[in-house]
């Protein structure tokens, strides 16, 4: 997932999804590590949601924690997407 708020700021979040437990923050980071979170995420095959809000909120989670049950519903939503459109989450 990934944001663009201005031309000089590119923020990316990284989860983990395993249908045990609530999604995990894997990876977060702006600019070049943004960039680079993308294309580990591209060369893994993992789908890529451009979502600036979502992005935004998840970007306030620290790594490795759950997102929080506020979080829950608007994160199944984009994940209930990502496997419509016949990508898996991972």
């Amino acid at each position: 997932m990934n944001e663009k708020t201005d031309k000089s700021r590119k923020l990316a979040v990284a989860l983990k999804y395993d249908n045990e437990s609530a999604p995990v923050v894997t990876a977060k980071g702006t600019g070049s590590v943004a960039e680079q979170i993308e294309q580990l995420a591209r060369e893994a095959g993992v789908p890529i949601e451009q979502n600036p809000m979502m992005a935004e909120a998840l970007s306030q989670i620290e790594l490795d924690h759950e997102i929080p049950v506020e979080l829950y519903q608007a994160v199944a939503v984009l994940i209930g997407f990502i496997m419509r459109s016949g990508g898996a989450p991972r």
